[in-house]
């Protein structure tokens, strides 16, 4: 493999054995095409499927490829790190393995890059596969994140994506959290940055890997990750709770000063029910975040290498 490539293609792997072989094949020939020298890095995110034993070969025969896996899954978002941390290019993608990201664009990302931006986000503009549900969840997801975080993502912007070396340099040495939102991570070093966009086709072959309840704790990562506003969620409740409970005794003053009975008992239980719902929720929030201060703090490796082949 040439120690100085220009250009470094990152891919994650996870169980994609079924595709994994049309993947490199797709992807080497749009990279034989461009004049640039490069390096191909597959990120086996401890698959239990066989994919690392069809990588090995290709790793072991094809000099521009390397397989860095992981002694156990780690992740997705650790995956892309550690492909960034082994990578040696002038430029860097990343992409998934299952070809939703098209390799067709990478020369386009380059020329991109080449006229000066040190960050091109891949924003996708429709998803074959994607029912009407998950693509409005997504609009939603991006429009919250914006709405409560200083930082504004580019809407749709995936972890299809290109930095450059002096972007990934940061990345090796900083933003090493253990709970993180690449994707909007590298949209908050700054550096010249510009989108470009993109339709994902239908899955070559196997399935997403991402379950509802993982789509859920990838929006709380983010959140956390960019925003302290659900923290302050307390405060507003309290306030809001208190004016209630402030119209609620003016009330009951003025009905006492009349002789007015008061009939409170089905407002007392509404009112006390809605209370400790808010506050069960706030408790919740502020337990996520003093968990990934916990996760932080014992400072455990983001991901553990088990072998590299090349």
């Amino acid at each position: 493999m040439d120690d100085s490539p220009v250009l470094s293609v990152v891919v994650s792997v996870y169980n994609e054995a079924e595709g994994i072989r049309h993947t490199y094949e797709e992807m080497t020939h749009v990279l034989r095409q461009m004049p640039e020298t490069y390096e191909l890095i597959f990120v086996d995110d401890g698959s239990t499927d066989g994919s690392g034993d069809l990588l090995r070969p290709i790793a072991e025969s094809d000099p521009h490829v390397r397989m860095v896996s992981f002694s156990k899954n780690f992740g997705h978002e650790a995956a892309m790190l550690a492909g960034i941390d082994y990578s040696h290019g002038e430029v860097v993608v990343c992409m998934d393995s299952d070809l939703q990201h098209p390799p067709a664009k990478i020369p386009e990302m380059v020329a991109r890059w080449r006229d000066g931006f040190d960050v091109v986000n891949m924003v996708r503009t429709d998803r074959v596969d994607a029912s009407v549900f998950q693509k409005t969840n997504s609009r939603l997801f991006y429009r919250f994140i914006n709405l409560i975080s200083d930082v504004k993502l580019a809407e749709n912007a995936s972890d299809f994506f290109l930095i450059s070396k002096r972007v990934a340099a940061v990345l090796k040495t900083d933003f090493r959290e253990r709970t993180r939102f690449l994707r909007g991570i590298v949209q908050l070093v700054g550096f010249p940055k510009t989108t470009l966009e993109y339709k994902a086709e239908e899955r070559k072959a196997g399935h997403s890997k991402y379950s509802f309840f993982k789509l859920v704790k990838l929006s709380f990562s983010a959140t956390s990750s960019f925003s302290k506003a659900p923290l302050r969620l307390g405060i507003f409740t309290g306030i809001l709770f208190g004016v209630i409970s402030l119209i609620l005794i003016v009330y009951s003053l003025v009905m006492w000063i009349f002789d007015t009975p008061v009939s409170g008992y089905t407002t007392l239980v509404v009112f006390m029910s809605a209370f400790a719902s808010i506050q069960m929720f706030v408790i919740g929030i502020v337990g996520q975040y003093i968990g990934y201060i916990f996760d932080e703090v014992k400072g455990r490796p983001i991901y553990i290498v088990k072998e590299v082949v090349e």
